[in-house]
């Protein structure tokens, strides 16, 4: 019987040891402590107690035993752990040792539990159970003193590592703590949410193409080209020219001839010249007429006219035969400037396209991001109620409270996406007051805008044929491209002119006028020096005619009459003036003009660089016309895609309704879990994201359509007047 016990005993002191093995350091420790022996109490001992008195009789307690103490034969041992499920043994065992009938050597119990780092005590003697048991024979008996306990946590505490060198990323703001409070106020900043501007995409679009600043870059450009076309054709404008001045020379002379009597001839005058000059629109011609009003006087005794207004007025005509002729510089200039018009007037509509464009886009950015801030904050209210059935379910028991704090850090989440929704919505209408606002004064940056159009847009059916002659006719980079070959095709006509020799036919024709006073400072010099020699001549015929026959007499030189001019000659200047509009005097010429360049390289590379850049255009037009047609492929899949998903979005965020309303059914009735009811939650909020983002992106996507087909000004009623 005692040996069926001491093996039931020794089975479940194993058992308890194997479960201290596994137990934690901590408490291990712990139980080190609680199952530390008090000190027995013997007469006349350092312990206290009755001199004289017997040993106390062992009790049940949990340890009985005495530990030795330390020496050089007999180390220092631990005192051994043992749970409060060892203490009956222990107590049957002490038990055992008391019976006088028990021999010594089958007294031995049981090894206690250890922890795994502390040394199991040895099995006690046969002496040393009989001093447990035995009363004290004498006072003076000597006891070995108890070990005193050791230092807790020891025997399972590892040795400390040593320091890490190593650089540590540090913590971002490891002492941060949320402070709980209620959802602040979702205000955007520098806009008042109190004054708000209901805003259509009519309206929108209206605002961007009167206030939108690209739309005013371009209208300047616009009126820039408008300019240089004026210019350009300017160069057919009539030039007038005057000169007008007074002159003085003095010209000394060796000739007896010169009319000179000192020597030196001084003529002096008034001077103008007036000419109007240009150039014909027709056949590159170009004309000059001159008008010549001089006065002069002059010492010269040869002058019969002293002051004299001598008078002109000459038209002269230049016509190309060859080069020139057909096309000029001023007409390519001409003709490219209404190119470069058309292609700013081609610009400006696509400038116009863009803009409605992208007014659409921020538009329903706008509304996406105005809608998605309501739905994450109906998310909000959605995990409030959750916390807050969450926490009744706590208090009837029906869940744990760990189930409120995922609750809690649902709602803390959705908190956040509010904050981001927040800023979407601030970035949105920040971009769409960009587009449409005048400038950064105006009253709509402070205002809150509110779009008033639905989602829901009609999608049109678009078959890709249709869509794509619609875009070959409507869109502006197209125009430009022909604008761009058209303007190529002017410098060729030009460069293929420059390759003629120039041959040009010269006339002019000129009208002469002269008045003046007859000139009686003095005698003729060639008739005054005369008169001696006529004298003697007329002597000698009058000596000779005696002896001649009749018919053979000599005349007698006359004296010559007084020096006389024509009276149409002797005036002021009003006469010189009227004998040149009396046509009286005039002038005519008319001859070629000839210039021909050897070889003309420089003509001859210009043309072949204008056919060079035909060719690059011609290979720039097809390759846009390949790109217009991937934008409308592109866009009519981005409207059906988008329908598509539209549809999906619809069912999926239907679908997530009635799965979040099951869940929290499941969960009151004790079927599911907090965690699967947050993550319908979390997919109910998700899904309605998505079908809102479906709806935007089908509205864009329309917008987008209408871009690459060409046809967003007739869409959206807009009609575009330049001029």
């Amino acid at each position: 019987m005692l040996n069926s016990n001491r093996n039931s005993i020794t089975r479940l002191l194993l058992l308890a040891a194997l479960l201290s093995v596994n137990a934690a350091p901590l408490r291990a420790q712990q139980t080190a402590r609680q199952s530390q022996p008090p000190a027995q109490k013997f007469s006349g001992s350092i312990f206290g107690g009755p001199e004289g008195g017997s040993a106390q009789q062992p009790s049940s307690s949990p340890q009985t035993t005495q530990q030795p103490a330390p020496s050089a034969n007999n180390p220092q041992q631990q005192t051994p752990t043992q749970s409060p499920q060892t203490s009956s043994p222990t107590q049957s065992q002490t038990q055992q040792s008391t019976n006088p009938a028990a021999p010594a050597q089958d007294a031995q119990p049981a090894q206690p539990a250890v922890p795994p780092t502390a040394p199991a005590n040895p099995a006690p003697t046969a002496t040393q159970t009989q001093q447990q048991t035995a009363p004290s024979p004498a006072p003076t008996q000597t006891v070995p003193s108890p070990q005193p306990p050791a230092a807790p946590g020891r025997e399972s505490v590892p040795a400390p590592a040593p320091p890490d060198t190593r650089l540590n990323v540090p913590q971002v703001a490891p002492d941060f703590r949320a402070d709980e409070g209620p959802f602040p106020v979702l205000e955007r900043v520098g806009v008042d949410m109190g004054e708000q501007r209901a805003l259509s995409v009519r309206e929108a679009i209206e605002l961007a193409l009167a206030n939108n600043k690209d739309i005013e870059v371009a209208r300047e450009n616009v009126r820039a080209a408008e300019f240089d076309l004026k210019a350009a054709r300017g160069v057919y404008d009539p030039h007038f020219l005057t000169n007008s001045y007074y002159e003085r020379t003095e010209t000394p002379t060796a000739s007896f001839l010169s009319g000179s009597s000192t020597g030196a001839v001084t003529q002096s005058g008034f001077f103008s010249t007036s000419s109007v000059q240009g150039q014909t629109p027709a056949f590159g011609g170009g004309y000059r007429l001159d008008f010549v009003n001089n006065r002069i006087t002059t010492n010269n005794q040869f002058a019969a006219l002293n002051p004299q207004y001598p008078t002109s007025l000459t038209f002269n005509y230049t016509q190309p035969i060859l080069r020139g002729r057909d096309f000029d510089p001023s007409r390519r200039q001409i003709e490219i400037a209404k190119k470069n018009l058309s292609l700013t007037d081609a610009q400006f509509r696509q400038r116009a396209i863009e803009t409605i464009t992208n007014v659409q886009r921020a538009y329903w950015d706008l509304v996406y991001a105005l809608r998605n801030l309501k739905i994450q904050q109906d998310a909000v209210r959605d995990a409030r109620a959750q916390l807050e059935h969450n926490k009744r379910l706590v208090t009837e028991g029906m869940l744990a409270p760990i189930d409120v704090v995922a609750a809690e850090a649902q709602v803390s989440g959705f908190e956040q996406n509010v904050y981001s929704a927040l800023d979407d919505v601030g970035r949105a209408e920040n971009n769409l007051k960009n587009l449409v606002a005048e400038n950064r004064e105006s009253p709509l940056w402070n205002a809150s805008i509110v779009p008033v159009d639905s989602v829901d847009l009609a999608t049109p059916r678009v078959e890709l044929t249709d869509a794509m002659q619609v875009a070959l006719k409507n869109r502006p980079e197209l125009s430009s491209s022909d604008v761009a070959r058209e303007i190529n095709e002017i410098e060729q006509r030009f460069a293929r002119e420059q390759t003629k020799p120039q041959v040009d036919l010269v006339a002019s024709y000129g009208l002469v006028g002269l008045a003046g006073t007859v000139n009686t400072s003095g005698a003729n010099p060639l008739t005054s020096s005369s008169t001696t020699f006529r004298e003697r001549i007329n002597q000698l015929i009058a000596v000779v005619n005696p002896t001649l026959p009749p018919s053979q007499q000599l005349q007698i030189i006359p004296t010559p009459p007084p020096q006389t001019l024509p009276g149409v000659l002797v005036g002021g200047e009003a006469q010189s003036l009227a004998n040149l509009a009396a046509n009286r005097f005039t002038n005519f010429r008319v001859g070629v003009s000839v210039n021909l360049p050897f070889r003309n390289t420089t003509a001859r590379a210009q043309l072949g660089r204008s056919l060079v850049d035909a060719e690059r255009i011609r290979t720039q037009r097809e390759q846009l016309e390949q790109l217009i047609q991937v934008d409308v492929r592109n866009a009519i899949q981005s409207v059906l895609t988008a329908e598509s998903r539209l549809r999906a979005a619809a069912s999926a965020r239907s679908a997530s309704e009635q799965q979040y309303a099951s869940e929290q059914r499941k969960l009151d009735a004790g079927q599911s879990t907090v965690f699967l009811v947050l993550e319908r939650q979390t997919q109910l909020a998700t899904a309605r994201g998505n079908e809102l983002r479906a709806q935007t992106e089908l509205n864009k996507s329309l917008a987008e359509l209408q871009r690459a087909t060409g046809n967003a000004l007739e869409q959206n009623r807009v009609e575009i007047r330049l001029r």
